[in-house]
């Protein structure tokens, strides 16, 4: 990784050199560490370490701190490059996933949980850095369809393992958390030694980026935030506390999620690049608001077990709508702002990230229904917000709100 090379020569390397080889390999090593450790964090916090809500919530809090504190990146690239930035980050995520079962009580967990989310967060700002960079905008919503779909497939594998070995074999949390970290590490270190160092075409600012003109983009990333934490923190919570669903049973759930996710990401590209940013955000916005008002009625009228399963998968079909919101970025954006804008875009989208799960686990112990009614309220604000993105965004067309440029105009 010594050699330095840029994006038009790294054209001529073999395919299993080039960037977007890198950027699959990174899409693959990721979900195996943080989507394992995800699978089994609710059952292991309760069946571990009986944490209840209040718990949860405040695990999550200390989860997303390094989110919020994700502008930090931009002092740390002043000493280190994108690409080296993301690897080391993936080998601190997956290590620290690795020794997570060590750590079994409130303190160790919240410790343990507090690394492991500064490689996850520091490693996605610069991922989707690198993404934006390195494809070209015409390509970018179909690599990224199928980068995600990447994504789904090393987690199914790693889901799978986990329904057909977990009670046949008797597998321990600490087993399946340092294989699934250390396969991490290993990959991201077998990156760090086979690729170049890739110049981006145009150099990055290495300063706070806030611009005016990206307002709408700052307001969609604080709302997606918001309502994802809703999500994470009490949607698996839920399915757990309420239906007593067991390790095996919710990893079952996500390998679900895994399956149609892989066939339908690259579609969601191909939709992205066909019907625009706006529509393709107004679809998920909506169906998010009536998923999550839906989510509410199992609790405020009693709905069972198997809307509260279709309801998940649903879920997490619509959030892999959300990479039209890194091609509408990419639309508008000055290309040396790309890499600090994402930065200070993390940040953002953490925001709410840091008092909301500590809040919503104390309003969980009263009435969860209005938890999830809370969520299809963001939702709806994030709805609205879409319809503001012009049908071909681009500089100088930011917004419906915003003049277009000359050209559009003619």
């Amino acid at each position: 990784m010594l050699s330095k090379m840029t994006l038009d020569d790294a054209a001529h390397l073999p395919v299993w050199r080039r960037p977007v080889t890198l950027l699959l390999l990174m899409a693959l090593a990721m979900p195996i560490a943080f989507n394992t450790w995800s699978a089994l964090l609710n059952n292991f916090v309760i069946e571990v370490a009986q944490f209840d809500g209040a718990d949860i919530g405040l695990l999550h809090t200390v989860r997303e701190i390094p989110g919020f504190l994700a502008v930090g990146v931009i002092a740390v690239l002043l000493f280190m490059r994108e690409q080296v930035l993301g690897l080391v980050a993936l080998i601190l995520l997956g290590v620290a996933t690795a020794v997570t079962a060590w750590f079994p009580s409130l303190a160790g967990i919240l410790t343990i949980t507090m690394l492991s989310s500064i490689g996850f967060h520091y490693y996605e700002t610069v991922n989707q850095s690198l993404q934006l960079q390195w494809l070209d905008k015409a390509r970018a919503p179909r690599v990224l369809g199928w980068l995600l779909a990447a994504g789904s497939a090393a987690t199914l594998v790693a889901y799978g393992a986990i329904v057909l070995t977990w009670e046949r074999f008797g597998l321990s949390y600490s087993f399946v958390y340092l294989l699934s970290g250390g396969l991490t590490a290993l990959i991201a270190i077998y990156c760090m030694l086979v690729f170049p160092q890739f110049e981006s075409r145009t150099p990055q600012l290495r300063k706070m980026v806030l611009k005016r003109r990206y307002w709408l983009y700052y307001a969609l990333q604080f709302m997606a935030g918001a309502r994802r934490q809703i999500f994470v923190v009490f949607a698996g919570f839920m399915m757990v506390e309420r239906f007593g669903f067991q390790v095996h049973e919710i990893t079952a759930l996500y390998l679900i999620n895994l399956v149609i996710n892989m066939a339908a990401a690259p579609l969601f590209g191909v939709a992205v690049a066909r019907f625009g940013e706006r529509r393709t955000l107004m679809f998920e916005y909506a169906g998010l608001t009536i998923v999550f008002l839906a989510y509410g009625g199992i609790y405020f009228f009693g709905w069972g077990v198997v809307l509260a399963a279709v309801l998940y998968v649903v879920d997490h079909i619509l959030f892999a709508l959300a990479l039209a919101l890194k091609t509408y970025f990419q639309k508008i954006a000055d290309p040396e702002d790309i890499a600090p804008t994402a930065a200070v875009a993390f940040t953002i989208n953490h925001i709410a990230a840091v008092f909301l799960p500590v809040l919503l686990g104390l309003m969980w112990l009263l009435s969860p229904g209005a938890v999830f009614a809370l969520a299809a309220a963001m939702a709806a604000v994030s709805l609205a917000l879409a319809t503001l993105i012009p049908r071909h965004p681009e500089k100088g067309n930011e917004t419906r709100l915003a003049r277009p440029v000359p050209a559009r105009a003619a």
